[in-house]
């Protein structure tokens, strides 16, 4: 308790953060205390189960609350708030990339590169600590999930945070369940395999029946995604009434995927590693541009249709990184998401400062910034090359080689940019915007 004479009122309905229950199993008590009072934290045994559906409050011997627990479990009412599908999912449709003007794929990874969704957030992140009793060993800024190491079995935790709010505008439903595949792809690309999600449910305001629509397709997806995904749900929390000016913020649930690898020194990065090793695609890329940074940036939409979701794609890739990786195979892997393979890349070689030679393009140049979901870039050793497309083979994937890593230029499908250009961009943009407003 923070001070002394604290009523049982008060103790019981304080909402007092960093505090938690946990249920034990009769007879461990005295183990769990021991964790606890290892890492200098306080615990106390405060009750115990029983089988009389009502829980009983006792303040130095005197019952003080009785309260039956069916009303908030089995006999909680349901609220059944309105809801209806939004008009502008009827017309948002109509857009593509084949309705908006061609624009030079040049010109394109410029404005795409800057934006402030892409470039590095280091001016935030710095000011943080983030080594976590110096078991962090995949730092903040090293792209995709970060890593910490457990010391005294050696098995490394791998973390990651995505949601994006035009998938989720665009299809409700599909941008969260997206949203799960993202953070688990990120979680994967570091060699971990995903496990379990939290997630932070931002919606508008849920008496507009449009916006109770969004909020009930959201649930519906994140549900429909960790059944398929086999990532539970173990947490989470919802804030709704974020709105400005009676306008709603789009709808963002934002997710967290954990997982783990067993030997936490055979992490993945995500950043170029070696000169002269290949890059592969893995994965099929599409022409999907719905909701995606292309169509914002270039045009100011946010509209179109959803790329297609195939959990059974999804699980693929996360297996063939995650196996391929055990076999020693890959030297760095990286998801594709926000911004296509073009910026993936791009972040690749920005952070490893190294340059990339493409020797591969689509039929339609303006694909390598497709936001196709389920796909992934790793980087390998040539010698390698016959092992990772069998693997590839085996699994059930498409593997396809992109180029070389090395050089003072970044090229790729009529793409071409010093690497000191491109660093200054990326690393640079996010400063320079945030301290012109201070």
């Amino acid at each position: 308790m923070r001070e002394e004479g604290m009523t049982p009122y008060e103790l019981m309905l304080s909402e007092s953060q960093e505090r938690m229950l946990i249920c034990a199993k009769k007879g461990t008590e005295d183990k769990v205390l021991e964790i606890f009072h290892k890492w200098d934290l306080d615990a106390e045994i405060i009750g115990e189960v029983t089988d009389t559906g009502v829980m009983e409050l006792y303040w130095h011997g005197e019952k003080v609350a009785e309260v039956p627990v069916a009303p908030v479990s089995e006999e909680a009412p349901e609220l059944d708030r309105p809801t209806k599908r939004p008009e502008y999912l009827d017309y948002i449709k109509e857009t593509s990339i084949d309705t908006v003007p061609h624009v030079d794929n040049q010109e394109a990874f410029e404005k795409l590169l800057g934006s402030l969704e892409v470039v590095n957030k280091a001016w935030v992140y710095e000011q943080y600590d983030s080594m976590v009793q110096t078991n962090t060993i995949k730092h903040p800024g090293s792209l995709d999930a970060s890593v910490i190491r457990v010391k005294e079995t050696g098995v490394g935790i791998a973390m990651s945070s995505k949601c994006n709010p035009r998938q989720c505008y665009i299809d409700p439903k599909g941008g969260a369940a997206a949203a799960v595949m993202a953070a688990g792809r990120n979680v994967a690309m570091s060699g971990a395999k995903p496990l379990a999600i939290t997630d932070c449910l931002n919606y508008g305001n849920p008496e507009n029946p449009e916006v109770m629509w969004q909020f009930a397709q959201g649930t519906e997806g994140i549900k429909e995604a960790c059944k398929a995904l086999n990532t539970p749900v173990v947490s989470g929390n919802v804030s709704l009434y974020n709105e400005t000016n009676g306008q709603s913020v789009y709808p963002t649930p934002t997710i967290a995927m954990v997982g783990v690898i067993d030997d936490a020194s055979k992490f993945l990065p995500s950043t170029f590693q070696e000169v002269n090793d290949v890059v592969y695609i893995i994965g099929d890329t599409e022409k999907e541009f719905g909701g995606s940074l292309y169509l914002k940036e270039l045009f100011g939409k946010v509209a179109g249709e959803l790329p297609k979701i195939d959990y059974n794609k999804e699980k693929k890739l996360w297996d063939f990184v995650i196996e391929a990786n055990k076999r020693g195979l890959l030297k760095a892997a990286k998801d594709v998401g926000v911004g296509g393979i073009a910026i993936a890349l791009a972040k690749m070689a920005a952070v490893g400062d190294k340059g990339f030679l493409g020797n591969f393009c689509f039929e339609d140049s303006r694909e390598i910034f497709s936001e196709t979901f389920s796909r992934a870039l790793v980087e390998i050793d040539p010698k390698n090359m016959h092992a990772l497309e069998e693997l590839a083979n085996e699994i059930g994937i498409h593997a396809i080689p992109l180029g070389t890593i090395g050089g003072e230029r970044f090229q790729l499908c009529e793409i071409d940019m010093p690497m000191d250009r491109l660093k200054e961009i990326y690393f640079g943009t996010f400063a320079k915007e945030i301290e012109r407003d201070l």
